[in-house]
């Protein structure tokens, strides 16, 4: 999802406000919010106007929810508050384009490179006019200073226009946030430099204009290239709606129509193979369809006529009529859509250890370079003098050091799990890791194998087995797939065909095969609910059961111990039956567990363990487990998960080992005690820095020289984690 071009005078933000009546709403998309400081912002500026009902900000995808009542037209003043308080907004709109977020890395890419550039010449430039102090005169060093000034001077209105452009846009708003006293320091530092080098005094400091950029620079792409991309989540669940849908007119005919266009009461068709288009329920036909966008289970599931089916399934047997029960915007699958940004607002919540320092830092800074310049004007300093000071003083406490504490110990330790087959996804994924308190996982798939497994292949003759191997290689059915992998690769049944609702018939060596359910063979057996099962008859022989199930993963038993040993209460939730549920967890020593459950019943789990402050991680790979992802505390996804899984997780196991989940958790703990040792050390630079630049015994230059060593000191304290 995209915002439109706001510019474009023939967007109407009215044509997009949806329902009627008492409650209306809007979805926006709102640049340049970067912190849990900008939702609170934005949330509080338009739940101002008159008519707001409520208003949400969900920080990763941009998108700002808002519920009114009254006129249309409160949607116009709506996005002109917003543009008052520095955060443009355009209606939000489905789109394909890249992510903005793409856009903003390769912008600060270039600006990091020109920074880099400039900085190694104007230094080269610096050293020669140290190493001639004493044998330099005046003229070459101006010339010099001049030659430094037509380097540094485009480059710091290059690279530094991130900085000026959000600090311009906080001022605007009349707040003040980190980048305001960056940018002040800069422009100080040249205006300065300009000042010294016009007038031939023989000190400029260029130098340290560019060298401070250059470092906050690495900060900030760094920062911005660790932000949460779950945004991409609502593209992936997107994909997974059909985009058309076969309807019946009243004529009889089908005629090909958008999804969007199908209302409740319509009927439709739905082709073995494809998805169902909105949640129905079945007019006419009977087979089995994919339900694992609901439950999570790779097991079909029987459907006749009036069972419910939800968007997003899909039909494997012959083709279906359904009768729509709701339309496109509606049906599960957006609703699915919906949990997931709710989910991710709510993460987007959390305050980092970098927003929570700079709320305290930035006015510090400010006061105590104000104080400097007024104190030395006080007591008998110039205005050069004062001006000077006050400026080491911005420089020396430039929070470049303060910028880089998070996202340094954030680049090493995802490195560092990346060589263990962890892809950490999430900026603050990490912070928040090592603060959970529980751990609830899904089951199939997550816990298990996720593909049905044939168990008793022992217990009947080779010459059964291929029997229904040469049936089921011609079919798509979980278990036929599994009664073929068994098998192996070999010949096909002479006639075959799928039987709706019952299983396969064929014909093989000229004698007669089927491969189905024990009622569709005429067999009167008990159900057994823990366990999933096919029969197959060969001509007047008598049926062979056939016994599948799900298979716990290899390091399950492990990966649940270790969880335990750390502190972490497991729990399980899943959308598959009692029984076989029961049996993972007895297999597991998971005490608490739940079945049967669709996505909301998940997150509303998830969302009482949060309330009661057991921070969960989630560990899951279905579809349906996308919004309880979103929701968690922190969220973790197999990699061979769905793509829409691995988008909303802030951690994706590569390898599918779930004993990585320990080995994350000790990063993440190391991490947060380098974060916690790196902002000490930012402290007692500041303690030590400071008072030196107060009483003037420091220029900007030699500021910006102890600014650049205090990033350096928290970058190697990082790269420790290396060797964790």
């Amino acid at each position: 999802m995209a915002p439109l071009d706001a510019a474009s005078p023939a967007i109407d933000p009215v044509a997009f406000v949806r329902g009627d009546g008492a409650e209306k709403r809007l979805d926006l998309a709102v640049q340049n919010a970067r912190c849990a400081a900008c939702i609170a912002r934005i949330e509080d500026g338009v739940r101002k106007l008159s008519g707001i009902r409520s208003v949400r900000l969900n920080l990763s995808t941009g998108r700002l929810a808002v519920a009114f009542a009254g006129d249309d037209g409160l949607a116009v003043s709506i996005i002109q508050t917003l543009e008052k308080l520095g955060y443009p907004a355009a209606p939000y709109a489905p789109d394909t384009r890249d992510d903005p977020r793409t856009a903003e890395e390769k912008r600060l890419v270039r600006a990091l490179a020109v920074a880099g550039f400039a900085s190694a010449n104007v230094m080269l430039l610096s050293i020669a006019v140290w190493a001639g102090e004493g044998e330099m005169d005046i003229a070459t060093k101006t010339l010099m200073h001049w030659l430094s000034g037509l380097i540094a001077l485009p480059t710091v209105a290059y690279a530094g226009w991130p900085f000026f452009e959000s600090g311009w846009k906080s001022l605007r708003a009349r707040a003040v946030n980190m980048d305001v006293p960056i940018s002040l320091a800069v422009l100080l530092a040249c205006g300065l430099s300009i000042y010294e080098t016009a007038m031939g005094h023989g000190a400029a400091y260029f130098d340290a204009a560019v060298m401070l950029l250059f470092f906050l620079l690495i900060g900030r792409f760094l920062d911005v290239r660790l932000r949460a991309r779950a945004g991409q989540a609502a593209r992936d669940l997107a994909a997974l709606q059909a985009s058309i849908a076969h309807r019946i007119e009243a004529d009889g005919s089908i005629k090909t129509v958008p999804a969007g266009e199908i209302e409740p009461g319509d009927r439709l068709i739905v082709p073995n193979g494809e998805r169902v288009p909105v949640d129905g329920r079945i007019a006419a036909g009977e087979g089995e369809v994919d339900a694992s966008l609901v439950t999570g289970e790779t097991a079909p599931l029987h459907v006749s006529p009036g069972a419910e089916a939800w968007s997003g399934m899909v039909n494997l047997g012959r083709p279906l009529t359904l009768t729509a029960t709701a339309a496109s915007q509606d049906s599960l699958l957006a609703e699915i859509a919906r949990l997931v940004e709710a989910g991710e607002q709510s993460r987007s919540r959390y305050v980092r250890y970098a927003d929570r320092a700079a709320r305290a830092y930035v006015p510090a800074v400010f006061t105590m370079s104000a104080a400097t310049f007024v104190g030395w004007m006080v007591f008998g300093g110039t205005v050069h003098d004062s001006l000077m000071n006050a400026i080491a003083v911005l420089i020396i406490t430039c929070p470049c050091a303060m910028a880089l504490v998070v996202p340094a110990v954030q680049v090493v330790a995802t490195g560092r799990l990346f060589k263990d087959g962890i892809l950490v996804k999430s900026g603050d994924a990490l912070e928040r890791l090592a603060t959970a308190r529980s751990v609830v996982f899904d089951k199939t798939g997550t816990l298990t194998e996720g593909r049905a497994r044939l168990l008793n292949i022992d217990t009947f003759k080779p010459d059964m087995l291929e029997a229904a191997a040469r049936l089921t290689r011609l079919s798509r059915h979980p278990l036929s797939r599994a009664v073929s992998d068994a098998a192996g690769e070999g010949p096909v049944a002479d006639r075959f065909e799928d039987v709706a609702g019952g299983g396969l018939l064929g014909e093989v060596d000229g004698v007669a095969v089927r491969f189905g359910s024990a009622r569709w063979l005429g067999l009167d057996r008990p159900s057994d609910d823990a366990a999933q099962e096919a029969w197959l008859a060969v001509g007047d022989q008598a049926p062979v059961r056939f016994m599948f199930a799900d298979t716990l993963r290899t390091d399950a038993v492990e990966a649940v111990r270790q969880l335990a040993a750390r502190g972490l209460d497991a729990e399980l939730l899943s959308g598959d039956r009692e029984a076989p549920v029961a049996e993972t967890a007895r297999s597991l020593g998971i005490e608490r567990w739940q079945a049967s459950l669709k996505p909301q019943d998940k997150i509303a789990r998830i969302e009482a363990l949060n309330a009661d402050g057991h921070a969960p991680l989630m560990v899951g790979d279905g579809v349906n487990d996308a919004p309880a992802l979103a929701a968690a505390h922190v969220s973790v996804s197999m990699g061979s998960a769905a793509e829409i899984s691995r988008s909303a997780a802030d951690l994706v196991i590569q390898r599918d080992k779930l004993s990585s989940l320990a080995r994350a958790i000790d990063v993440a703990v190391k991490a947060r005690a380098r974060v916690m040792e790196n902002f000490a050390l930012a402290n007692i630079y500041n303690i030590i820095a400071v008072p030196l630049a107060v009483f003037g015994l420091v220029t900007p230059l030699v500021a910006a020289i102890a600014m650049s060593a205090s990033s350096i000191v928290v970058m190697l304290n990082a790269l420790r984690l290396t060797r964790s």
